[in-house]
């Protein structure tokens, strides 16, 4: 900045003065400072002007590094919301989100003054690390536990798995079977609550629980032993690739889908509609998500204190496709 201030011939707090956009600077003096800084390539340091002001205009995001659809669409569609508010986007990627890991991740945050935190915490163990987090910071977790006492945007999974349970036995299947997430994740803990209450509320037997790990593998693995079960005529999988490798091991065993079995996947990913046949799935609504999130923090920041408890639940939307049909159908 005092390289800026002598190459424009004015004082540092006349460049300060030019970079917060104060209005008492002349448009000649502006001008003669936006060309010094051009010719110099001089940026601001945020985590300097955050120190000055005791604010910043970036969140801080803690998530776990990860390729699977949901974490990083909603990772995703968030970015693309704040970026919209003209706040910048800050991400720290975990390998795992384990208690040591998310703070480590937090106290950077801290050091570089966000003006707020959102922790992606679809997990169990990121719990321990949430309760240790500093209480006057603003913060909004995603797919966080539903059970404790925080400010929480999720997805209501349990309604999207009664959806997706209640289409099969709408058309006609009188059992449904549930290849769930792993058991330690939120929304697989969701997914399987909304399948059992459905099957309980028709007063239908629940079949036993499948476990995948979100992988087509993991889909392929279960789909081996539910093909040479002539009585399974449905089944709702945690996600579409668990959905994916069900179908290939169906395919395998001469089962045909929505022939033989029907099923039902999770998430909508972008393949789904490309399946063979294309999949009926349940689409979460990330954008929706996101927006709430910012909403929730942008409240805390402008208000200046952080909040605790408040919720919302964003609906997700049944997709038709063609992988379900009665018992016996086409």
């Amino acid at each position: 900045m005092m390289d800026v201030a002598r190459l424009a011939g004015v004082s540092h707090q006349t460049v300060s003065r030019v970079l917060n956009e104060h209005k008492n600077v002349s448009e000649q003096t502006r001008l003669k400072v936006r060309a010094a800084i051009a010719e110099l390539g001089y940026r601001p340091d945020r985590a300097a002007r955050a120190l000055v002001t005791g604010t910043s205009q970036v969140i801080g995001v803690v998530a776990q590094n990860s390729s699977l659809f949901g974490p990083a669409s909603m990772l995703t569609a968030f970015e693309e919301a704040a970026q919209a508010t003209g706040f910048a986007v800050n991400v720290s990627s975990v390998r795992s989100l384990d208690e040591r890991s998310i703070a480590d991740a937090v106290e950077r945050h801290l050091d570089q003054r966000v003006a707020g935190l959102v922790v992606i915490a679809p997990v169990a163990s990121a719990g321990p690390a949430l309760e240790q987090l500093p209480a006057d910071v603003p913060l909004v977790t995603i797919d966080g536990d539903p059970e404790r006492t925080s400010t929480l945007v999720t997805v209501d999974q349990v309604a999207g798995a009664r959806a997706a349970t209640q289409r099969l036995l709408d058309a006609g299947h009188r059992s449904v079977w549930h290849i769930s997430g792993p058991s330690d994740w939120f929304d697989a803990a969701g997914r399987v609550r909304g399948w059992e209450e459905t099957l309980h509320a028709a007063g239908l037997e629940i079949p036993p629980l499948l476990t995948g790990d979100w992988s087509a593998a993991s889909g392929y693995r279960n789909g081996q032993l539910l093909a040479r079960l002539p009585d399974v005529t449905a089944v709702f999988t945690a996600n579409d690739h668990i959905a994916l490798g069900l179908l290939r091991a169906l395919n395998e065993h001469g089962r045909r889908v929505p022939g033989d079995v029907s099923i039902i996947g999770f998430d909508d990913v972008p393949e789904a509609a490309y399946f063979t046949p294309p999949l009926t799935t349940v689409r979460p609504d990330f954008a929706a998500v996101a927006t709430a999130t910012l909403e929730l923090l942008m409240t805390q920041i402008q208000a200046g204190r952080a909040d605790s408890g408040t919720r919302r639940t964003i609906a997700p939307v049944l997709i038709e496709r063609d992988s379900v049909a009665p018992p016996g159908g086409s």
